[in-house]
């Protein structure tokens, strides 16, 4: 008897290793990296890949994220006295030291028109706000209404081009030229067209809050964001108020942050899972973040999520499933009906299934094809709440 019991003490332990909890967790998230990055998304490991199953609350940019980041200009109006030509020259020299993802479209539209730019000196650029500096010995300073007005009112010359913007996806640029307000440029800014979809995905796979946090003019961000059905929108943020803002969201729930920027860099630093979209983004984003969207689709952040998910739960379920296995096998073991010899071959066999249930995390659900298109419907626009602070 005394033999017996060694032998099944040891057909015990030979099926009670550990192998599915160790193994089918680094396969399937791994798996699931590499699925991502077939789709152009590149995951910095799999720690972000499980972090970004536990998202509820989504984050984003404006500019170059929920919007295509060009725009081209829709009204322009001048001081009385100022030359329209000399004002959008003089901007345009200035903006050449901008990091704002519009910057260039001032810049082409300039050189497009046969005008010479100047080199701008002593240039400081408030992130999320605007940018000032000296052009040919004139002080420049362009950018929200906040920044070149402070808490002035709007002069009659300027009240036809600022309402040109609320009825549409514009930015307002406001530019003083020796400390005087001399004009204001709209640009429109159009929503990207796979946008809608994308957050109606995202919705429908768990996240439930989406808002945007952006350093654009208040008219244009609320427009996008009542057109896109956002939970809530904050404009005229700077960078530091942006990270105040994922920090307050993330205390509340797993957060996102999506942006393109050098300005939106800490704010993504700052959240559970910080998302760039790195094909036109500036290089310190791609850099803070912790998955990089490498093709210029924003739909790809609705697919990180849902490999996210799917990856997760194939990782589970692995687990659950091989220890069970191994737990029934344990129990036969003990009452004798397996062998040492046949318990380890069983072993085996469950280690294998485990893996090859992980690598299922390589391919998508059944029917489904890389670069799969996103849902086509959008939710129904809701309003969203105009705090913004500042």
């Amino acid at each position: 008897m005394a033999v017996g019991r060694e032998h099944k003490a040891l057909a015990v332990l030979v099926v009670a290793t550990p192998c599915p909890l160790i193994l089918a967790a680094p396969v399937a998230f791994i798996g699931g990296v590499s699925r991502a990055a077939r789709e152009g998304i590149l995951m910095k490991g799999s720690a972000a890949l499980e972090a970004l199953s536990q998202i509820r609350t989504a984050i984003f940019d404006k500019t170059g994220t929920l919007t295509e980041g060009g725009a081209r200009l829709t009204a322009f109006a001048t001081a009385p006295g100022v030359s329209a030509d000399e004002a959008l020259r003089l901007l345009g020299s200035l903006e050449q030291a901008s990091h704002h993802v519009l910057a260039q479209t001032l810049i082409d539209l300039m050189r497009g028109r046969g005008k010479t730019l100047s080199h701008p000196r002593e240039v400081r650029e408030f992130r999320g706000s605007g940018i000032e500096g000296f052009v040919e010995g004139r002080r420049l300073k362009a950018g929200t209404r906040s920044l070149v007005l402070g808490g002035a009112p709007l002069p009659d010359w300027a009240k036809e081009a600022a309402a040109a913007a609320e009825d549409r996806s514009a930015l307002s640029v406001y530019l003083s030229i020796d400390g005087r307000f001399s004009a204001i440029v709209i640009m429109a800014d159009a929503v990207r067209e796979d946008t809608p979809a994308a957050l109606a995905r995202l919705r429908e796979a768990g996240v439930s809050r989406i808002i945007m946090v952006t350093g654009d003019d208040s008219e244009a961000a609320y427009t996008v964001a009542r057109s896109l059905g956002l939970d809530e929108a904050f404009a005229d943020k700077s960078p530091a108020e942006k990270v105040a803002a994922v920090e307050v969201e993330s205390a509340r729930q797993p957060t996102m942050m999506v942006g393109d920027g050098i300005n939106d860099a800490p704010a993504l630093a700052a959240a559970n899972v910080g998302i760039a979209m790195g094909a036109r983004g500036a290089t310190a984003s791609s850099e803070a973040a912790d998955i990089v969207i490498l093709v210029d689709r924003l739909d790809r952040v609705a697919e990180a999520y849902s490999i996210s998910l799917r990856t997760r739960a194939i990782a589970m379920q692995s687990i659950v499933v091989g220890l069970g296995l191994s737990g029934i096998a344990m129990i036969a073991a003990a009452f004798g009906y397996i062998t040492p010899v046949a318990g380890a071959l069983l072993q085996e066999v469950i280690d294998i299934a485990v893996i090859l249930n992980a690598l299922r995390a390589l391919i998508g659900p059944s029917g489904s094809t890389p670069g799969g298109k996103a849902a086509a419907v959008a939710n129904p626009p809701r309003q969203t709440g105009e705090q913004a602070a500042g």
